[in-house]
């Protein structure tokens, strides 16, 4: 009993694995199938959905198609437009060439025939002309020479008139062009230059610390004076002035370096002829240098190169010399920088016109040395030095010693007395420049309704501030006249005046 009832057990439950095992097979069966089927389904879908889709993409592709088709047909048909009207414009074009041409010719043949008639005319007039000629030769009874020769004079005689008059009129115009062209250039170049207005005078006293140190320079009988004298070149004057002993000479570089040799001989205190010997000799060589250097700054400053050693000395000891109270080396500078501006406005070579002006006055420094006048002097050192044409001619000629040759003479002239009569430049010069400037603006103070006048551009125009209260625009305009008139009657001055009225009215107020 023990052993069957498992047996009965174990038997039921494989039965009831079998059954089971049959169920859950069958309805695998029955999913597979049906899992097929939805492939096969979602497949055809698929199939459909590409084929629907491929369509659509045909689709677009043939309205794409279509639409670049259409649209180089439209381009074609503009294109066939434009062809047309091309070809139209070209029909026009010649059938106007066409009427143009038949014109041309007709318009020719006219000339021909005119030209024909013109030479046949002109045939029979010379024809009348040689009978009215042997009719003329014998009524007067003149062969066709003496006929020719009268005719001639005549005809001299009257046009000589007219070519005079004409030749007076033209030198008018142009000796007016000229006279403006070179007041233009000439400002130009004043305009562009710019110097210093400063005036340099040369000093020969030198200080003492006391009268006694006079008795020492003097010495035992005069011979530390005597020694002095015959070492410098320079007289020395020991008078009772107090505090100074004074040194005169002719040569300006001689009274610097006595000037300086005894200022040198005081400060050390040992005056005698041997200590005045070796003082004298050592500061003319320390002379010697400075006016080497003075030389070569004033190259530099006027922009000239390749100068002689012996040229660029004498140029330094310009330095030591005045005209009218005007240093000549500055003068030199001045000059040079004047000539090359007017060179250049001119359209010339500046540097040549710059070299030019520099060593126009270069006789200056020799002229007690060597007979003549400083122009004469400096273009026979300048030749000596191997100076070329232009500039020998412009120192021989800037004073109008000589007839000019070179054109940059005359610039150099009148570099020259630009330079000389600018106001400042000399002394007498700029007391009369600023009397005038005085006077100018006391005229124009003098009219009523005047505030303040101003006299600027050196002289040249007067600016003159009314009174807007007592003076309106009319009055305003003929003031200027009326101070013009009065200008012109009581002044004499160069060129001309400018006179300018200012009339202002302001209105101020302050927000607060």
């Amino acid at each position: 009993m023990d052993y069957i009832v498992p047996a009965i057990a174990g038997g039921v439950g494989l039965a009831i694995g079998f059954f089971v095992d049959r169920i859950i097979k069958g309805r695998a069966y029955r999913t597979g199938d049906e899992i097929v089927a939805q492939a096969k389904r979602e497949a055809e879908n698929q199939v459909r959905d590409q084929e629907i889709a491929l369509k659509e993409e045909m689709l677009k592709r043939r309205e794409n198609l279509e639409q670049k088709l259409e649209e180089s047909r439209d381009g074609l048909r503009e294109r066939e437009r434009k062809i047309d009207k091309r070809d139209g414009q070209l029909k026009e074009l010649t059938n106007d060439f066409a009427k143009k041409e038949k014109m041309l010719q007709v318009t020719q043949q006219k000339l021909s025939d005119r030209s024909k008639a013109m030479e046949a005319r002109q045939n029979e007039l010379n024809r009348l002309l040689k009978d009215e000629q042997e009719q003329l030769y014998k009524i007067s009874e003149l062969d066709r020479d003496a006929a020719k020769v009268l005719l001639l004079k005549r005809l001299e005689t009257e046009l000589s008139d007219e070519v005079g008059a004409l030749i007076m009129k033209h030198e008018s115009d142009v000796k007016t062009e000229c006279d403006r062209q070179a007041r233009e250039i000439i400002g130009m170049a004043v305009q562009r230059y710019a110097s210093a207005h400063t005036s340099e005078i040369a000093v020969s006293t030198v200080g003492i610390p006391s009268d006694e140190m006079k008795g020492r320079i003097i010495g035992r009988e005069g011979r530390n004076i005597r020694a002095f004298e015959k070492e410098t070149g320079v007289d020395v004057i020991v008078d009772d002035t107090p505090g100074v002993v004074i040194i005169s000479a002719f040569d300006s570089v001689r009274r610097e370096i006595g000037k300086l040799s005894l200022a040198k001989l005081i400060q050390d205190g040992r005056i005698h002829p041997t200590r005045i010997e070796e003082v004298v000799a050592e500061t003319q060589k320390e002379m010697d240098e400075h006016i080497r250097k003075l030389g070569i700054e004033a190259c530099e400053e006027a922009g000239v190169r390749g100068l002689h050693e012996k040229v660029i000395h004498l140029m330094g000891r310009l330095h030591f010399r005045v005209s009218y109270s005007q240093n000549v080396r500055q003068h030199s500078v001045e000059v040079a920088h004047l000539t090359g501006l007017l060179a250049e406005q001119l359209g010339l070579d500046a540097t040549l016109g710059r070299r030019c002006g520099f060593l126009h006055d270069v006789g200056k420094a020799a002229d007690h040395e060597m007979e003549g006048g400083h122009p004469a002097v400096g273009a026979e050192l300048l030749k000596r030095y191997g100076e070329c044409e232009e500039v020998i001619h412009a120192a021989a000629g800037h004073h109008d010693d000589i007839r000019p040759e070179h054109i940059y003479t005359v610039l150099v002239a009148a570099a020259d007395a630009i330079s000389a009569a600018r106001p400042g430049a000399r002394r007498e010069t700029l007391e009369k420049y600023v009397r005038r400037l005085e006077e100018l603006e006391g005229l124009a103070c003098g009219f009523p309704g005047v505030e303040q006048a101003f006299a600027v551009q050196a002289g040249r125009e007067i600016r003159i501030i009314v009174n807007s209260d007592q003076i309106n625009d009319r009055q305003a305009k003929k003031m200027s006249r009326d101070i013009a008139n009065a200008i012109e009657e009581a002044l004499t001055y160069p060129g001309e005046i400018k006179v300018s009225v200012l009339r202002e009215t302001r209105t101020i107020e302050y927000a607060k």
